[in-house]
């Protein structure tokens, strides 16, 4: 139990370490838009863009890409709702967040999860050219941080979380 003591009380020196910049206003905008990348857009539209353009293997990608949220969407509800941690506002005394989180819980990150995801899909289907992708997942799990709605940690683990996803999504459908 002391171990996971010391771990949120790092995590929450990290985390207030990251939101207490002297340029935390223009963090925040910034950190906005990309957040807004995050919400779940990108992983419709990037596999009917590739299905669209004819591009090798794109009903593959579209059908792990399915196949990869049909799993993560009840696997994240659970771990969110088992695991029940508070987000900074609410665990931070006087600390605001820069927005309001859709939901009450912060582990794991759901934005960074879904953004992993993708982007290691895209690199298992499309190699080096989807690498770019992991530079933007990880945009958006910082984001999550400097808007104050997330914890390191949950960033940490919603990584995790899509690219074991996404491996297991990969390796059900190709093999099928």
């Amino acid at each position: 139990m002391r171990l996971i003591q010391s771990i949120n009380q790092f995590d929450v020196r990290m985390f207030l370490a990251c939101v207490n910049t002297r340029h935390q206003r223009q963090l925040c905008r910034l950190a906005y838009g990309v957040s807004k990348t995050g919400d779940g857009y990108s992983q419709v539209l990037l596999p009917a863009a590739l299905y669209a353009l004819g591009l090798h293997h794109s009903e593959l990608f579209a059908a792990s890409v399915a196949a990869a949220f049909a799993i993560w969407l009840p696997l994240y509800w659970v771990l969110k709702n088992t695991c029940r941690r508070r987000r900074p506002p609410a665990a931070i005394p006087r600390f605001n967040a820069a927005i309001i989180a859709s939901d009450e819980f912060s582990f794991p990150s759901g934005h960074t999860a879904a953004a992993f995801l993708l982007a290691t899909l895209c690199v298992l289907f499309y190699g080096a050219a989807g690498a770019p992708l992991f530079l933007w997942a990880t945009a958006v799990g910082a984001s999550r941080i400097l808007l104050g709605v997330h914890f390191p940690t949950d960033t940490l683990a919603g990584a995790a979380l899509g690219i074991g996803i996404a491996h297991l999504s990969h390796a059900l459908v190709v093999t099928l």
